[in-house]
């Protein structure tokens, strides 16, 4: 006989799948961000607010966190995911093209703001040591918050994004030493050895290549094996196995997991599995990216805020206000404009997640006490908070940005950003429409399914992803808000059919050019909203009638112009619109497009 089921094990993932699904959607209703409202419920439902009521009323302890240890390694994956993805998207190539940014920018704002926060530490009567600890923390950034902010603002890749990002990135590199100064100031309350801390930097480096070097011999005949396998289930979880194992082996080596998920992004950038990867981790790391707002929410005691409110909100503001100000004044010399300065500055002024593990690991080691380490989480979980807020002050200037057209690019685009078409099916028609393509300098995008094909394809220098264009995931990890014509070649007719259904559900106006079976397949993909199919039993009576009449004496001009009245005659028959009902269904269909676009904003 099974052994009874504990309700209280699954209470914490029904909380925040209750969240999740019930009350954020409400909250996007009444117009607040879903990270404020993940920050607000974590708050109300977390350990020092509700959850402190647990005891005393039990029948509470089920709808609230009475404890956030478990709860913290889920919420962890969600920044492992964020970074992932944004590795994927950067690549070493162009993570190279922005190493003034990342080394320079980061490392100078790293070292003025750590400075000058331990300065402020000593001013406030802590020990050189904890002092040194608590600024180290602060002057970090949230990663977490900044990134999915700019990236649901489409922003990444404006001044603001990509000067950002950088810090950020460099910040994610700095966790390394500044956890090692916590463990060597623990075991040397005297001093501490310069000579330790750059043997565990060399250890550290040494894991990172190590990863990159396995990394790069491994992943992609892994992913080639399993996409052989034409297991779209298989195929998540081996992507699932690549983003964790990294951040795990990556923490093996005392390395935080979330740069061990961006070196893993990195490795597949290159690859032919990235826009299928994309489409697979993105709801994932939505959803835990979630869990881990919820948790910084509940590191907010409104009780102990209620007790000192001025004090708090005052040092809140001020750490705002002084990392703001020396990020500013750091990054006047690399040629950043005024107005993308202040809208970084402001996204960059809050504290980050790092925070919470750095505390926890000095208050462990005897470097910093409970009280000053619950202040200073207090004071940063405020500031968290206050980042959707910033963020939406910070908009105008964006806007301004934008409509000025001043953004620098500060890296090579992909050299298929500026694609214009997607082939779907790179089979014997796909790989004519793309020579054609070619030939007139068009930029285009390939997918399939067939792993050998991507691989063949990717060596001769074609732009082929691995994928399934059905999945409207991935076509908008294919750009499509910037595809013009969607070529749908594949010579399965219920694929066509799925390709056609999902693109024209996410692009009312796009043109898609359909391969279809015969003429009844043809009428049905013109019911579905194809712009032009072409069915190949038809084409084929065409050009075989088109030589039968040269065959025949007929002039080459009159032989052209008879197949192009038949096939004006087929289209008719086949029920495709005129021109005059093209361009009235056009208009229809940018209209409801329009309609929708201004729905998901």
């Amino acid at each position: 006989m099974a052994s009874p089921v504990d309700p209280s094990a699954y209470k914490e993932a029904l909380i925040f799948l209750g969240t999740a699904g019930v009350v954020i959607p409400i909250f996007r209703q009444l117009g607040i961000s879903s990270i404020l409202g993940f920050l607000i419920v974590g708050a109300l439902v977390g350990p020092n607010m509700l959850g402190a009521l647990a005891p005393d009323h039990p029948w509470l302890a089920n709808f609230v966190f009475t404890e956030s240890g478990q709860f913290a390694q889920l919420a962890e994956l969600g920044v492992v995911f964020l970074l992932f993805l944004i590795g994927i998207e950067l690549s070493f190539e162009r993570l190279i093209t922005m190493r003034r940014l990342v080394f320079g920018l980061g490392g100078l704002q790293m070292l003025v703001t750590a400075t000058v926060l331990t300065l402020v530490g000593l001013w406030l009567g802590l020990d050189a040591p904890a002092a040194l600890v608590v600024g180290a923390a602060l002057s970090l950034s949230s990663t977490a918050i900044v990134v999915q902010l700019l990236s649901d603002a489409k922003r990444l890749g404006t001044q603001t994004g990509r000067a950002s990002f950088a810090v950020l990135l460099f910040q994610d590199l700095a966790v390394i030493p500044i956890l090692l100064l916590i463990n060597v100031l623990s075991a040397n309350e005297a001093g501490f050895s310069f000579a330790d801390i750059l043997t565990a930097i060399a250890q550290a480096l040494i894991a990172i290549s190590v990863i990159v070097v396995i990394g790069r011999f491994l992943l992609r005949p892994l992913l080639r094996l399993v996409a052989a396998t034409r297991s779209g289930d298989l195929f998540m979880a081996t992507t699932l196995l690549i983003a964790v194992g990294a951040g795990y082996a990556a923490s093996l080596a005392g390395l935080s997991m979330a740069l061990g998920g961006f070196l893993a992004g990195l490795l597949l950038a290159e690859t032919e599995f990235r826009r299928e990867i994309e489409a697979i981790i993105e709801p994932f790391k939505g959803l835990l990216l979630g869990a881990f707002f919820l948790l910084v929410g509940m590191g907010i005691d409104l009780r102990q805020i209620a007790s000192f409110p001025a004090a708090f909100i005052l040092s809140a503001f001020a750490l705002i206000a002084v990392k703001a100000l020396l990020f500013w004044l750091a990054a006047a010399p690399f040629a950043i404009g005024k107005d993308a300065r202040i809208e970084a500055a402001l996204l960059l002024g809050p504290g980050g997640e790092f925070a919470f593990i750095a505390m926890a690991a000095a208050v462990a080691a005897g470097v910093v006490n409970q009280i000053v380490s619950d202040a200073v989480l207090v004071t940063v979980s405020l500031t968290m908070a206050a980042l959707p807020l910033l963020d939406y002050l910070s908009r105008p200037l964006s806007r301004k940005i934008l409509k000025a057209a001043v953004a620098m690019p500060m890296e090579t685009p992909p050299p298929d950003s500026e694609a214009k078409v997607i082939i779907a099916g790179f089979g014997r028609v796909g790989r004519l429409i793309g020579q054609m393509l070619e030939e007139h300098g068009i930029a285009y995008i390939a997918v399939d399914t067939d792993p050998a094909v991507v691989a063949a394809e990717r060596k001769a220098g074609k732009p082929i992803y691995y994928g399934d264009a059905a999945r409207p995931e991935f076509l908008r990890a294919c750009n499509l808000d910037h595809i013009r014509v969607i070529a749908v070649t594949m010579d399965q007719p219920r694929k066509v059919e799925d390709v056609t259904v999902a693109a024209r559900a996410e692009r009312a106006d796009i043109q898609i050019i359909a391969r279809a079976r015969d003429d009844r397949h043809a009428v049905k993909l013109y019911g579905l909203g194809v712009t032009e199919a072409v069915p190949e039993t038809i084409e084929a009576s065409l050009q075989l009638g088109e030589s039968v009449l040269v065959g025949a004496g007929l002039a080459m001009g009159l032989a052209i112009a008879s197949v192009h009245e038949q096939r004006d005659t087929y289209r008719k028959m086949l029920g495709r619109p005129n021109r005059k009902e093209e361009l009235a269904l056009l208009r229809r269909r940018k209209t409801r497009g329009i309609s929708r676009a201004s729905e998901k904003s």
